[in-house]
């Protein structure tokens, strides 16, 4: 299994969360999403300015496989999307923690962070779903 960083927190539908300290997040989706989906060919991108609630759908990102829907972890205002993404998608694969960010969050409320999976939580669940499919 790859390695799952200590410093963001995750969601059951596979985006991680940094928190950014400054009362906004950035969002990406995990190495484990990204190894699933194979080559990321498209990415759609939102808006910047659109409010998102906690679990709504802001994009896709579609790769030789299939096509995935979104989700927004928690609720906030998109600051940021990473335009890169249009012209390079691929680095969702290559480099899905860092420059594979997808959008930059103002969140509504900080306290929602704490519904969020730790690094552990989410091992297990990859670990758990990895024992499912084989």
């Amino acid at each position: 299994m790859s390695d799952i960083p200590n410093n963001l927190l995750y969601t059951d539908s596979h985006e991680w969360v940094l928190d950014n300290g400054d009362g906004s997040v950035t969002v990406g989706i995990t190495d484990h999403a990204q190894e699933a989906l194979g080559d990321v060919v498209f990415v759609e991108l939102p808006e910047p300015g659109k409010s998102l609630d906690a679990g709504d759908e802001f994009g896709v990102i579609e790769s030789v496989k299939a096509a995935s829907d979104l989700y927004a972890p928690l609720a906030g205002e998109i600051l940021e999307v990473n335009e890169a993404l249009e012209d390079a998608p691929e680095t969702v694969n290559d480099s899905p923690y860092s420059d594979g960010w997808i959008l930059k969050l103002k969140l509504a409320d900080q306290a929602e962070l704490e519904s969020l999976l730790s690094a552990e939580a989410y091992a297990d669940l990859v670990a758990a779903e990895e024992d499912q499919d084989g």
